[in-house]
């Protein structure tokens, strides 16, 4: 099988597609033939060694494929034609979407679900500022904040106010010309800065800062199976910009580090 892997940190050429084994599956654990994976920010510092890794290191996290059924999961090296995954990380893909897209979800959705559910604990009839609802992340932010009865107030760039939008944001800010509303009852930062204090409960997914809870997602697979309920409901669209294949990888890096990246990125496997 094909693979995307890095076997030193650096700069997005350090990226090779590797021909190497399909891997075995341990006790416990499924071997699932990847349909697709999709681009995390997230993978940036693991590439450029802010979390350290061991080489060589397989990328992706998303898992969208098929073991005796379509599933999806949050593991490890899914940025291969396989991976395996344990067992209890495995969650029905949702039927609603193609399974290709379903990638989209684990990683973003799941940080998205904590942080709105379990640290903010968005009320209904809260006002809540998203910041950097534009991205991955975002998506899945501005749907569930609304699922949870707030009006939301999201930032975006122009090239994102249109979708941000269209996914259910009550008031969208262009951070690039105007100041961030204050008034908030809860504050969600997404964006790669430190987060604005501007609301009662302010939680980041980036950079720490008093007075904010900042939390790592953690996988767990019950949120992952309520996300994919709400996506069969028609509750929750997963809204994909951009597919590519693991070939266009080190673009997409240098793409995202320069600030080019919008939305959910897909990523096909090579035969």
């Amino acid at each position: 099988m094909f693979a995307a892997r890095i076997h030193e940190y650096g700069e997005p050429s350090v990226i090779t597609i590797d021909r190497v084994p399909i891997p075995e599956p341990g006790p416990g654990e499924v071997l699932v033939k990847v349909a697709a994976t999709s681009f995390n920010p997230s993978e940036v510092g693991f590439r450029r060694g802010f979390m350290p890794v061991t080489f060589p290191h397989t990328l992706g996290w998303d898992v969208a494929g098929t073991a005796d059924e379509p599933v999806i999961a949050l593991a490890a090296g899914a940025a291969a034609g396989y991976t395996v995954v344990p067992e209890d990380h495995l969650v029905k893909a949702p039927k609603a979407i193609p399974l290709e897209h379903a990638a989209a979800i684990p990683v973003a959705g799941l940080t998205a679900w904590q942080a709105v559910f379990e640290h903010a604990r968005v009320r209904p009839g809260e006002r809540v500022l998203i910041v950097g609802a534009g991205g991955g992340v975002g998506m899945f932010a501005v749907q569930l904040a609304k699922h949870a009865g707030a009006t939301v107030v999201a930032t975006a760039s122009p090239r994102s106010a249109a979708a941000v939008r269209a996914l259910g944001a009550d008031e969208v800010v262009d951070h690039t010309r105007e100041p961030l509303p204050d008034g908030n009852d809860v504050v969600l930062n997404l964006a790669p800065a430190p987060p604005p204090i501007l609301g009662e409960r302010v939680v980041t997914i980036t950079h720490p800062a008093e007075g904010a809870t900042h939390f790592v997602a953690r996988n767990d697979p019950g949120h992952l199976a309520e996300l994919v309920g709400l996506v069969d409901a028609g509750l929750v669209r997963v809204d994909i910009t951009e597919t590519h294949t693991l070939r266009d990888l080190p673009d997409i890096h240098a793409r995202a580090e320069s600030g080019e990246i919008r939305g959910k990125i897909i990523i096909k496997g090579l035969e």
